[in-house]
């Protein structure tokens, strides 16, 4: 069974980068799939964030490229989101998932930007 797990702050300061993690079980994230983070806005839907593919490689959403970076430390079957200079609207429950189905999510952790 494929278990994912968020972890890291869950309040970030304005204009700092938010870094979070996801700890993966039950399978490599080296072997196949898409690793990917997902967000949802307090009141909105889901929104994609990107991924980091088994072979490394990472696509971004294009409003957010700019100011994201997912890596991995494949000792340690985990994958790191990165997301700089972060304002109240980066304010959202963030979730990892593996993908092209999204058939295995974490249980999602709430990140706050507040002075």
């Amino acid at each position: 069974q494929v278990q994912l797990q968020e972890s890291g702050p869950g309040l970030v300061k304005p204009s700092q980068t938010l870094s979070l993690t996801c700890t993966v079980s039950g399978g490599s994230i080296t072997t196949d799939y898409y690793w990917s983070w997902i967000r949802q806005p307090p009141g909105k839907g889901l929104e994609w964030i990107g991924y980091i593919a088994y072979s490394g490689a990472t696509y971004y959403s294009p409003s957010l490229k700019s100011r994201t970076s997912i890596s991995r430390d494949t000792s340690k079957n985990q994958f790191t989101l990165q997301l700089s200079s972060v304002t109240p609207e980066d304010i959202a429950v963030y979730y990892c998932a593996r993908a092209v189905n999204y058939d295995y999510w974490g249980q999602g952790t709430q990140v706050t930007v507040s002075s």
